[in-house]
């Protein structure tokens, strides 16, 4: 079951992430969007939105350059793997706060308000309350975490998360001693991954895509003109 959970099932969901992606973009362009309904308790989202957002890619890219960057480089810069995880702990439980309060705030203005859940898709409610849990899962791990940051736990999620990405057949190996707590962020973070191309997330997509795609996209010239030059000259 170890190596099901965490040698094939991180395959299939990336797997998933990826080509659920591109077909829903592919067959489905215009469901591709975040589905704002920010007319309606603008100030409850706007706050709840700004914490959430924030805490949350602050969380992402600690997870990304946490886990995939090779250890070798934090050695050569002085950080140890005790001070490794005692930063990630910290950090992003900061984090993890953030956003949580600002998640749980999202989940109440959605639930509680009936023309927003009357305009809600069952996955608009289900990944958020899917992410909320993950945040709590994270945050119940971090006293765990600073306790046994002297023993470099957190080597051997880099050495998992790595081996994944290099297709090691032993990946799942490294994590199968580690507490029940971090095996089910594990898993349920995956799940995320899982479902990501049939929510609401996909228009995280957009955010990282849109540099590139004006970057390298074919350029035009747009017209751009005042109130009063359209109105002497309207469009034929």
């Amino acid at each position: 079951m170890n190596n099901v959970l965490f040698g094939i099932y991180p395959y299939i969901a990336l797997a998933v992430l990826f080509i659920g992606s591109v077909a829903r973009y592919e067959r489905d362009p215009f469901t591709w969007k975040s589905s704002s309904s920010q007319l309606l308790r603008r100030r409850q989202l706007m706050v709840g939105s700004v914490l959430f957002h924030a805490g949350v890619l602050f969380i992402f890219l600690g997870h990304l350059f946490g886990l995939l960057v090779p250890h070798q480089i934090y050695e050569a810069i002085g950080v140890h793997a005790e001070a490794k995880q005692l930063l990630a702990a910290i950090a992003g439980g900061i984090a993890g706060v953030v956003a949580i309060v600002g998640g749980l705030m999202l989940a109440h203005r959605r639930l509680s308000d009936p023309r927003i859940r009357a305009t809600s898709s069952f996955w608009d409610i289900a990944i958020l309350l899917m992410l909320i849990t993950q945040l709590g899962l994270g945050l119940i791990s971090v006293p765990y975490s600073i306790l046994t940051a002297e023993h470099g736990e957190v080597l051997k999620f880099m050495a998992w998360a790595q081996g994944i990405f290099t297709f090691q057949w032993d990946a799942a190996e490294h994590i199968a001693d580690v507490p029940l707590i971090y095996k089910a962020h594990i898993v349920l973070g995956l799940t995320i991954f899982l479902v990501f191309p049939f929510t609401r997330l996909v228009h995280i997509l957009s955010g990282f895509a849109a540099p590139f795609r004006f970057l390298f996209a074919r350029k035009g010239y747009q017209i751009v003109r005042s109130r009063r030059q359209a109105t002497r000259y309207p469009a034929e």
